[in-house]
């Protein structure tokens, strides 16, 4: 295996966009025998991206927080397999990942795509904030404990992020708002986070043929945002008073689109620890511009120290690191 090389955070000229569909992303594409874990891969973007994996020929295991939901909503699809999980609960997120592990298969992808956004002030676990622990921590786990299965597939894993990162860096001196709850810069600094992961999971899992990218689907209407009443959607220039769009939303097609492109286009073989959009490599955003607020990402959010330094962080809190010492 070659030494590392960071893929440069440029557009390739992937010759698709905004309004390409995850249909058009794995159209002639053949995923048989290939298996995806796919978390939230029952509602919101996981719904059409669950259905066109399957249509592709792989098997999607979907760990879900409401199972029963889960099995509703994805009944009629072949080769899905469903599995409780809570990534809010440590507990869960070791007992999915033991009995995947029981199972012997190899993972080929792993999307980790569930996620809160903008909740009340909760805290889980030991008191952690609970979109950091949902959003990254839960997912850092998992990954971590799932590592034997992923180096066995050389997978791809990808981590939806969000253009919320650009609301917070990581708060090293308050990570879990102890001191003040603001839930936007909580949800923009899980989000960060997930862009982190990715970089440094890149970095590790290079030499055993991992690759890892982060995403950010676009803006789009989903359960994700149940949190959020009308009178904020107003205030934040989504919609107007009557109820109706003020900006381009996706639909969930073009929403998975971007994550379907990263888990299985073969214009990233050899890259990965970069931030993509519209199914292409996103580029570094200058937050002082319009257009950098609204595309790109942040510097803070590709840096490999803060990268570095977060994996630590993340692996003291959860105990669990597949590349430091036996825990």
């Amino acid at each position: 295996m070659s030494a590392y090389a960071p893929t440069p955070q440029r557009p390739l000229g992937s010759g698709f966009g905004r309004e390409s569909t995850v249909g058009d992303v794995l159209k002639g594409t053949d995923l048989s025998g290939k298996l995806a874990v796919f978390t939230g891969g029952y509602s919101g973007i996981g719904l059409p991206h669950t259905r066109e994996l399957s249509r592709a020929g792989a098997t999607v295991v979907v760990p879900a927080r409401r199972p029963d939901l889960a099995r509703e909503r994805l009944a009629g699809l072949e080769r899905v397999e469903i599995e409780p999980l809570d990534l809010a609960d440590l507990a869960s997120v070791r007992r999915f990942a033991a009995g995947f592990l029981a199972s012997g298969r190899p993972i080929d992808i792993l999307i980790n795509n569930a996620a809160v956004m903008a909740n009340p002030e909760t805290r889980v676990g030991p008191g952690w904030e609970s979109q950091f622990a949902t959003n990254h921590l839960g997912h850092f786990a998992l990954t971590n404990l799932l590592w034997p299965a992923l180096a066995e597939g050389g997978a791809r894993v990808v981590s939806v992020s969000s253009r919320g990162h650009k609301l917070s860096a990581i708060r090293w001196d308050d990570l879990h708002f102890e001191r003040s709850y603001d839930k936007w810069q909580a949800y923009g600094q899980a989000k960060t986070a997930n862009v982190l992961f990715a970089l440094h999971l890149d970095r590790l899992g290079h030499e055993h043929g991992v690759r890892a990218f982060s995403v950010y689907p676009g803006g789009i209407r989903t359960p994700l945002q149940r949190h959020i009443d009308e009178a904020e959607m107003v205030a934040m220039g989504w919609i107007d008073r009557q109820g109706n769009d003020l900006i381009p939303w996706k639909d969930t097609d073009q929403g998975a689109a971007t994550s379907a492109w990263a888990s299985t286009s073969p214009q990233l073989a050899g890259r990965g620890g970069v931030y993509c959009e519209n199914c292409d490599i996103a580029t570094v955003a200058d937050p002082g511009t319009e257009e950098g607020q609204m595309s790109g990402v942040n510097a803070y959010a590709i840096d490999p120290e803060q990268a570095e330094r977060l994996w630590a962080l993340s692996a003291r809190l959860t105990g669990v690191d597949a590349f430091g010492p036996a825990r």
